[in-house]
């Protein structure tokens, strides 16, 4: 019986960046590259 909430739970939904076409939550800044609602929130920079 504790276990039968498990079956409910669900993964997160993804949509597009509408920025750079990247899986992202939606109403979060994408983590590819950094922007939300059209402004740029953080500075993504490359990796080595």
């Amino acid at each position: 019986m504790r276990r039968a909430y498990n079956s409910v739970m669900k993964l997160p939904q993804l949509g597009v960046c509408p920025q750079c076409a990247a899986p992202a939550q939606p109403h979060r800044v994408c983590p590819a590259c950094g922007f939300y609602k059209g402004r740029q929130i953080l500075t993504i920079t490359a990796g080595m």
